[in-house]
């Protein structure tokens, strides 16, 4: 949580005891700048639109008015929280149980990938909070007998901008038809798109709109830096930064759920510690891929933008730009994985000849020009052998995998090597320094 507001407390914005002292159990020190404009006219009843970046507490904006109106009047059903992805929406049950714990608050996460059974009885067990994906909300709104939420009370829409942007616009529709128009709604989102404020105008009623940031930004304590890189060498400066910067944890975004495959067979077959997670894997794999990565068992993470909003993971040191954002706004989310809460981070991208004028927009809208990551070719290149020949491995592993699934006449996701990844264990061959 990001933007302490030092001279404000919880308890002062109105919170009652047990949330309070949830919030201290937490680590939560003081509240961020949009809990502390928010929860005031939560409190007082009030639709808000939150315009508030990555890593800047707004689930605890959101989660703690409507924990405090549940103590007030208990009820099933009594909330429930639309999210663009699998794991922010594992991420936002996670910190409505621990901030409702005290008061006994249930909670159950509804996602695609998960078996639809033990989701039912999740939802006939009767939760007060339900966290859910907007296709499979509605699936099970369609489909799970006795369920519906007639009786709402809040309705929250997390990064809304994002859930438009992949095309939830149907979904969401026809979840508005379906909850009472008589409820609390909070919209949260990142920017406030067209989509957003057509959004804004079919489902709010009057409502305060607070805004945590009013440019986009990335944080004092983020070190930012840059490499100029052929793109045929791509893999092998990245190869280095990971062995340069060996003792860190590292989150490497990439721009398919092909090439975060490859790299992670790459670097595996060289010796580092690193693992997968893009939208085509299983959601069991995915939070295999997750809670490794979280535990330490694994300390690169090879991600899709999938990872890029949303998910608090304290402890990464480093986030590489391995593909540049074509959307310059994505390289402010990414960023925001590192250096979270007065912590320091470093972020690297590497710039192909293709990308530079993605490169340049990015500076644009941080406004600030980026110094170059100080290293030497020649240092770098005396890895291309080795980085070749583990390429070639792992090419010849995914096309493998690729004909073993085509001979079953099934679809090829990855999931053997994947499943490999998950289980096996990694030295590291490029042990070095790490970077001061």
């Amino acid at each position: 949580m990001a933007d302490f507001e030092e001279d404000k407390t919880f308890k002062s914005l109105g919170l009652c005891d047990p949330l309070a002292e949830a919030c201290e159990s937490l680590g939560w020190k003081a509240p961020s700048k949009i809990q502390a404009e928010a929860i005031p006219h939560a409190l007082e009843g009030k639709d808000l639109i939150g315009l508030a970046q990555t890593g800047s507490g707004k689930t605890g904006a959101f989660a703690l008015p409507i924990l405090q109106s549940l103590l007030e009047k208990p009820q099933a059903f009594f909330a429930c929280v639309l999210s663009p992805t699998r794991e922010l929406a594992i991420q936002i049950a996670e910190q409505f149980e621990a901030l409702g714990s005290s008061i006994n608050a249930k909670c159950a996460v509804e996602i695609g990938g998960v078996e639809h059974v033990a989701q039912q009885k999740a939802l006939e067990k009767r939760p007060h909070i339900v966290v859910a994906t907007p296709g499979r909300l509605l699936d099970h709104l369609s489909n799970t007998k006795g369920f519906n939420l007639r009786a709402l009370k809040f309705l929250v829409l997390d990064e809304a901008d994002r859930l438009l942007n992949m095309d939830f616009e149907k979904e969401i529709d026809k979840i508005l038809e379906v909850v009472p128009r008589e409820r609390k709604t909070y919209l949260f989102s990142a920017t406030m798109t067209k989509k957003v404020s057509k959004l804004q105008r079919a489902c709010l009623k009057n409502p305060v709109k607070l805004e945590a940031s009013t440019k986009y930004s990335t944080v004092g304590t983020l070190k930012q830096q840059f490499k100029l890189v052929p793109a045929k060498h791509k893999e092998c400066y990245l190869v280095y930064i990971l062995s340069e910067m060996s003792g860190s944890t590292s989150m490497v975004f990439t721009r398919t759920c092909e090439a975060t495959r490859l790299l992670s067979l790459i670097l595996r077959q060289l010796g580092l510690n690193a693992i997968p997670i893009s939208g085509q894997m299983t959601q069991t794999k995915r939070l295999g891929a997750m809670n490794k990565f979280k535990a330490g068992e694994c300390n690169i993470l090879i991600c899709t933008d999938v990872a890029s909003r949303g998910l608090d993971i304290p402890s990464v040191d480093m986030v590489i730009n391995y593909d540049i954002p074509s959307n310059s706004k994505d390289y402010i989310h990414r960023v925001g994985r590192t250096a979270r809460a007065g912590r320091s981070g470093v972020a690297i991208s590497l710039v192909n000849q293709y990308e530079v004028e993605w490169f340049i927009l990015i500076e644009k809208l941080i406004e600030k020009k980026l110094p170059e990551f100080p290293c030497q070719e020649e240092e770098v290149l005396v890895m291309l052998e080795s980085v070749n020949e583990a390429k070639r491995k792992a090419l010849v592993n995914m096309k493998e995998g690729s004909d073993f699934k085509r001979r079953r006449g099934e679809e090829d996701d990855g999931e053997k090597e994947i499943e490999g990844l998950l289980t096996r264990k990694s030295g590291n061959k490029f042990k070095k320094s790490k970077r001061k």
